[in-house]
């Protein structure tokens, strides 16, 4: 027998598609309205740091994979796919951390109408951001078949170990676009944080090879486990840590469900302050 609460909630989940969907379309359009390439940018921006990347550490300073002390012979190609499996990640949670504190401030004048779900906002900048990683993952595959002459089965696990991270962004990103509008510097921190994200972060070196003191530090960063499981199963074709994923799991969907009840809470006096 269905409850009435279900049968309230699919009106409303039918709401919000409504408005979401065409708010995501223009959000991708406008990022590159204007431009002559237009929507190339999407492929060519993942293609283009892809390129400098292997460049700058596989050409240049000459670097090589190397966990446990074995190290990687795939080449530079192998090494520039082994990088950019983990800076993927990075821009993924990069995108949602710095445009999520902007995304109320940058629609004040739908504060005030009271019928507007505003809560499509985080949904919509998470979702563009998944968008551009689906897009650069693309473009991780293409290489990947030109370097391997094949393409890896354990990708399919991707959307396991993505789904957890996505629930956990979701979070922050409705935490961090009701905040903002009351402390305008939480947008400015975000961009220092990315750049501290992307050092701190198994993205350039294996966790392994990291002193054992501080192991402790790496594990709390929400991306190092993400980055890790992904590499784990593209290149070694195993299944990811149910175990680990299912903490993840948990530790996303309180996030998530945090996040949303501050956004309710401080959304209360969003137009008194815009």
């Amino acid at each position: 027998m269905t409850s009435p609460n279900s049968v309230a909630f699919l009106p409303r989940l039918r709401q919000l598609y409504a408005v979401a969907s065409p708010l995501f379309k223009r959000d991708i359009l406008a990022r590159y309205r204007g431009s002559v390439m237009g929507l190339a940018w999407t492929f060519l921006v993942p293609l283009l740091m892809l390129a400098v990347y292997t460049f700058m550490f596989g050409r240049v300073f000459q670097m090589r994979w190397s966990a446990d002390g074995v190290t990687d012979d795939s080449g530079t190609l192998g090494f520039a796919l082994t990088l950019f499996v983990g800076l993927i990640i990075h821009s993924y949670a990069t995108e949602v951390l710095t445009r999520a504190p902007t995304i109320i401030l940058a629609n004040s004048n739908l504060v005030k109408r009271v019928v507007f779900p505003l809560e499509i906002f985080p949904i919509m900048t998470v979702s563009t951001a998944l968008f551009q990683y689906f897009v650069s993952l693309c473009v991780f595959l293409v290489f990947q078949l030109i370097a391997t002459g094949s393409i890896s089965v354990g990708i399919l696990w991707l959307p396991v170990i993505i789904l957890p991270f996505t629930i956990l962004l979701s979070g922050l990103a409705s935490f961090l676009a009701a905040a903002a509008v009351y402390f305008r510097d939480i947008s400015q921190f975000m961009g220092f944080l990315a750049t501290v994200l992307l050092f701190m972060s198994p993205i350039f070196y294996p966790v392994s090879r990291l002193p054992e003191e501080l192991w402790p530090i790496f594990v709390l960063n929400p991306l190092t486990f993400v980055i890790e499981q992904s590499r784990l199963v593209v290149f070694s074709n195993n299944a990811p840590d149910f175990s680990g994923l299912a903490i993840y799991s948990a530790v996303a969907v309180v996030v998530a469900i945090l996040g949303n009840l501050a956004f309710a809470r401080m959304r209360k006096g969003f137009s008194d302050v815009l």
